[in-house]
Parts: structure tokens; C-alpha cells; sequence
């Protein structure tokens, strides 16, 4: 973060406090349930994920450029529960809310970067169905794995840049009275509101970042969407129709469930609570990446045939140990007789 200091003098001093306080949940009635409720949302999102992740891995017939988008979806999620869950738990349950100022912009980092890229994430799978419908004979062409690669590791490129910005300038803040956060993690626009000097940069980067990382890629998604239906209705029959979008479901619902927690806390910000406001982020932190596993596995025809081949060869690898162990008792007894 020097380059940000630098580029403006090197007699340019700032006020870093050694700790922020992040006080976002004190005060709430009953929360200890609430904090409870997280470590459940946790355990189902690590065990999900890396079950997902797991079984692209195991399963060959899996290795498409879709899934190779799922996979990066998964991981992100995995990423991204890991950072927040555990350190709101230590911070509130076990009373921890005091944060070093070094940790808590790596802990803002991670933060935003997982979020950020959950949504890029929804557009590449948003292209894949796309491509997959309306152009189903050039599928093979315009959708390759170094395509899908090359696309996901552009949208991690900018997402990774765009984040290092965001908490590059927070280090040009000087925090001389507050240092207390009413949020339940580092939350940028929490943060450069506590500052005693100008903050327009990062006032600046609150409002751009959001409009290229979420209402951009939404309005894509919607875009291709709406273009798949109009071709459809144009094109095929009900039952084709129906049948085509069969195969958007599961990306539908993982839009919904990321999207509209969002549009409803931004959209009614002003009137509501403060307390209702950072309950309904902190849900929408971690309920995407606890259902998208689950919408996948429950979703997807490939997924659950391959969590089915992957069961039975794990049963029949297990009934084989098991009876080359009997077989092997067996013929040391018929030895041992024989002697």
C-alpha cells in the first residue's frame, strides 16, 4: 500500500490507529442464537463446496468449461465463508472486537474480493447458457476451457486489482476520533466515513465499484436471459422451451438467491434499521455460498449422476477390499491347516 502514500509526497502523514473496533452485532437481542445459526451456515458451506469441488475433480465427464466456472464458483464460496464466518464468530461470541488496523484491510480484502467475484462468477455461467441455447452448434467452438479459463482469470485480474484500489486508498485516511465500525466485518463505506481528512476517493470508489462489479453484471445476466427467452418463444415449441430452460435453473436460482438479498437492502437502506440492515448483509455474505452447492448437487441432472457413479464405485471399491480380505483369511486358515 506505499505506492498510494508516496504518489502523494513523502512529508504526508497519516493517522493509522493500532486497532478498529467492529461493534455491528453488539446491542441486538438474542444474537448469541444468530452466531450459532452462522457456525451451522459454515459447516454446510465447507462441506458443500468441497463436496462439489470434489466431485468435478473425481469426475472426468465433468471437466467442461461449465463446470470449470462451477468449480471457481465453489472455491470462491469456500474462500470466501472461510475469511468472514470464523473471525465474526471470534470477534462476537468470543468477544474479540478489537481489530489490528493491518488485519482488518486483509480481512476487508478477502471479504470483498470473494464477493465481488461470486458475481462475475454468475456471468460466465450466464454466457455458458447462453451460448448453449441459442447456439448450440457452435457450443463446442465459442465455448472452449481455455476460453472459460481465460475468461474467469480476466474477471479475477480486475476483481483483485478493483479491491487492492478500494483498500489502497483507505490507507490515505486519517482516523484521528472514531475507530469504531458499526458493521460485522471491516465494511469499506463504514470505514472511510470515520475519516478525519478527504475521503472523496474512496466516497468516489464506493459508489464505481458496486456499478461495475454488481448492477453491470446483473444487467448482462438479465440481457441474456431475456434474449434466450425471445429466441425461444420465436423458434421452438413449449415442450422445447420448457425443456431448454430446465438446463438454467440452477443458475437462475443462484441469481436470485445472491441478487435480490442485495437490490432489497440497497434499494430500502434509508428506512430501515441499522441493526436490520447489517443482519440482512451479514445473510446475504453467507447464504449464497451455503445453497449454491446445494442447488447444484439437487439441480443438476450431470452432478447428481456423477455423485450416484462416484457412491457405487466408492461401494463396490469398499465390497472388493472386503472380500480380499475374507479371501485372504480364508486361504492362511486352509495354510495353516495344510501345515
Amino acid at each position: 500500500m506505499d505506492f498510494f502514500n508516496s504518489a502523494l509526497g513523502k512529508n504526508i502523514t497519516f493517522v493509522r490507529p493500532a486497532y478498529f473496533i467492529i461493534s455491528g452485532f453488539i446491542g441486538i437481542p438474542n444474537i448469541n442464537y444468530y452466531y450459532v445459526f452462522l457456525c451451522v451456515v459454515y459447516i454446510v458451506s465447507v462441506l458443500g463446496n468441497t463436496a462439489v469441488m470434489a466431485i468435478i475433480y473425481l469426475d472426468y465427464n465433468l471437466r467442461t468449461p461449465k463446470y470449470v466456472a462451477v468449480f471457481n464458483l465453489a472455491f470462491v464460496d469456500l474462500v470466501g465463508s472461510s475469511a468472514l464466518v470464523p473471525k465474526v464468530i471470534d470477534i462476537f461470541l468470543f468477544n474479540h472486537p478489537s481489530i489490528p488496523y493491518s488485519d482488518c484491510l486483509i480481512f476487508m480484502f478477502f471479504c470483498y474480493t470473494c464477493l465481488l467475484m461470486q458475481s462475475f462468477n454468475l456471468v460466465a455461467l450466464s454466457y455458458d447458457r447462453l451460448v448453449a441455447i441459442i447456439f448450440p452448434l457452435h457450443y463446442q467452438v465459442k465455448v472452449t476451457h481455455r476460453f472459460m479459463l481465460s475468461l474467469i482469470a480476466s474477471f479475477w485480474v480486475f476483481v483483485v486489482i478493483a479491491v487492492l484500489i478500494t483498500v489502497g486508498y483507505i490507507t490515505r485516511l486519517s482516523f484521528c476520533e472514531s475507530v469504531v465500525i458499526n458493521s460485522y466485518f471491516c465494511d469499506h463505506g463504514q470505514m472511510y466515513r470515520l475519516a478525519c481528512n478527504d475521503n472523496t476517493p474512496s466516497f468516489v470508489i464506493a459508489k464505481l465499484i458496486p456499478f461495475l462489479s454488481l448492477w453491470l453484471p446483473l444487467v448482462f445476466i438479465l440481457l441474456s436471459y431475456s434474449y434466450i427467452g425471445y429466441a425461444l418463444y420465436k423458434k421452438t415449441t413449449f415442450q422445447e422451451r420448457v425443456k431448454a430452460f430446465k438446463t438454467c435453473t440452477a443458475h437462475i436460482s443462484l441469481v436470485t438467491i445472491y441478487f435480490i438479498p442485495v437490490l432489497v437492502t440497497f434499494t430500502m437502506n434509508a428506512n430501515i434499521h441499522p441493526n436490520a440492515r447489517i443482519i440482512n448483509l451479514s445473510l446475504t455474505s453467507v447464504f449464497p455460498p451455503m445453497l449454491n452447492p446445494i442447488i447444484y448437487v439437487l439441480q443438476t441432472q450431470e452432478i447428481k449422476t456423477s455423485l450416484k457413479r462416484i457412491l457405487k464405485i466408492t461401494k463396490q471399491s469398499r465390497m472388493t477390499v472386503k472380500k480380499t480380505a475374507i479371501l485372504s483369511k480364508t486361504l492362511s486358515l486352509f495354510c495353516f491347516m495344510l501345515i
